[in-house]
């Protein structure tokens, strides 16, 4: 059986090397090229702009900077290609072009590739639908000091699980240091903290009038989501065009 063919945008990063490592180590797949705006050589070529690349492959993991979005969707389209989206700090219109791309290609997009956050999600969404309104809800997201985004997409992406549990009702709230009024039920507050090497913790706090209940998620390395990120390229290298996420992954 040959190899699944992997583009790795992204390759000189952190999550690149975690995930060029992770490969190494997994049978039947191989990454043939990459793109990174630091071209130090690999194993494979290296480009400066995705859309250089010159070999092929058969399916794009994204773990990189949003910055490189554009070029990288290029690819996918240009090659009629799949693609892994794993780059956080996406704008509405980054997610509304994923979508239309989808049409044309099988596209996977998660803010974050752990098969554990995907279990927190389904907690906390069945939580959110027995326990709101009578109980508060409060999220807290923690990463290292090189994170650009803040809150986190995993952050946003519990908020949203737990909104959609909920009929849609609920407000974001980011910042409270110049609110002067209690705390409004129909709202989730979301607090990042950046600091030291802190892979990725997230917490989402139910406080009740009698009780708390506190689910949360500790991401120990980054191997964690490395794997997803190449399980959910084995995953869609053979699927029609469409969006696909975690929960089609492990469902």
């Amino acid at each position: 059986m040959e190899n699944l063919r992997i583009f790795l945008n992204g390759c000189n990063g952190h999550m690149g090397k975690v995930i060029t490592g992770i490969c190494s180590q997994t049978n039947g797949v191989q990454i043939v090229a990459g793109a990174d705006i630091q071209t130090t050589p690999c194993a494979f070529p290296v480009y400066s702009v995705a859309t250089d690349c010159k070999e092929d492959f058969d399916v794009i993991i994204d773990f990189s900077h949003v910055n490189s979005f554009a070029s990288v969707l290029s690819l996918s389209e240009s090659r009629s290609k799949p693609i892994v989206m794993c780059t956080t700090g996406l704008s509405e219109d980054n997610k509304k072009q994923l979508h239309l791309l989808s049409d044309k290609v099988a596209v996977f997009h998660s803010a974050n590739m752990s098969l554990g956050i995907s279990v927190l999600i389904n907690l906390v969404k069945k939580a959110a639908e027995v326990l709101y309104p009578d109980f508060d809800v409060e999220l807290l997201e923690s990463h290292h000091n090189r994170k650009i985004d803040a809150p986190s997409g995993t952050a946003l992406m519990i908020a949203e699980a737990i909104n959609s549990a909920v009929s849609d009702d609920m407000e974001y709230v980011y910042d409270r240091h110049n609110d002067r009024h209690p705390r409004e039920k129909s709202t989730i507050g979301i607090h990042s903290v950046r600091g030291g090497n802190i892979v990725g913790d997230h917490s989402v706090i139910f406080a009740g009038p009698e009780e708390n209940i506190v689910i949360s998620h500790n991401a120990l390395t980054r191997d964690v989501f490395a794997r997803g990120a190449v399980k959910a390229a084995q995953f869609i290298s053979k699927l029609s065009p469409g969006l696909y996420n975690m929960n089609d992954l492990v469902m």
